[in-house]
């Protein structure tokens, strides 16, 4: 049986940190923060119910992902977005745009010739 496992580059590596930093609600609403404007790391963390450490955590995942950029002022940590590494996930998107496409095509196509002109065919986008 031939494998299909590949050796893991650099992009695959990122892929995995951002999805990994994008797949925690905290971190979400945090990079949606950042979005605004830059902040401090007590500032970020003033709407939750967890403590600083933890928000440090979090952001730690993020700079990891390359998605927060940290400057550190004597104790004080400002915080601002680089959503330049999301480019990594709209490329990797790019190729499974083209299936989904098809398929809101087809399923536009359904919705106005009706079930009985193209069935299951029109929503599959066969054009037989």
């Amino acid at each position: 049986m031939p494998s299909t496992a590949r050796v893991a580059t650099s992009d695959d590596r990122q892929l995995d940190r951002l999805f990994r930093a994008l797949g925690d609600r905290t971190r979400r609403a945090l990079l949606a923060r950042l979005a605004e404007a830059p902040a401090t790391v007590t500032e970020l963390a003033e709407p939750f119910a967890i403590s600083l450490p933890a928000i440090s955590r979090h952001i730690r995942v993020l700079e990891e992902a390359k998605l927060v950029a940290r400057e550190v002022d004597g104790r004080v940590h400002h915080c601002s977005l680089d959503a330049s590494a999301l480019q990594t996930v709209d490329g990797w998107l790019r190729h499974y745009r083209r299936f989904w496409t098809a398929n809101l095509d087809a399923l536009a196509r359904y919705a106005e010739d009706g079930p009985g002109r193209g069935g299951r065919r029109a929503l599959r986008g066969d054009r037989r």
